[in-house]
């Protein structure tokens, strides 16, 4: 699987990790779903372990959980976070995703606001 998470996506990935109170081996769940005209849609927890399916993938540092679905969308996908005045989130760049002329073309993102903690 080849996959690029840039060093500003990487530090908001580990930052959650580290602060999501799941333990030492936990990781960053990323769960990638073909939608919309962006071409992906996607939510995101920190867990303590994969669930089952789960493949462990480790990038640049990073932990990451992915189910298969998840796997096979992101691979040569690049991930970054962007951190604007108007949204602030995960995004993800696929030179493979073929545009549309829709006014909701752009990289997808995981808004942080959308973020709650499992209790």
């Amino acid at each position: 699987m080849n996959v690029t998470i840039t060093p500003s996506a990487e530090k908001f990935i580990l930052r959650m990790v580290r602060f999501g109170n799941a333990g030492e081996d936990a990781g960053f769940r990323l769960s990638v779903t073909a939608g919309g005209c962006s071409g992906l849609a996607s939510e995101f927890s920190v867990e303590a372990a994969p669930r089952p399916g789960d493949s462990v993938v480790e990038v640049s540092g990073v932990k990451l959980f992915l189910p298969a679905e998840s796997r096979l969308l992101l691979d040569g996908v690049t991930i970054d976070f962007a951190d604007t005045p108007l949204s602030s989130g995960l995004t993800f760049i696929d030179p493979k995703a073929k545009s549309c002329a829709c006014s909701s073309a752009g990289p997808s993102v995981v808004e942080i606001n959308g973020i709650t903690r499992k209790h």
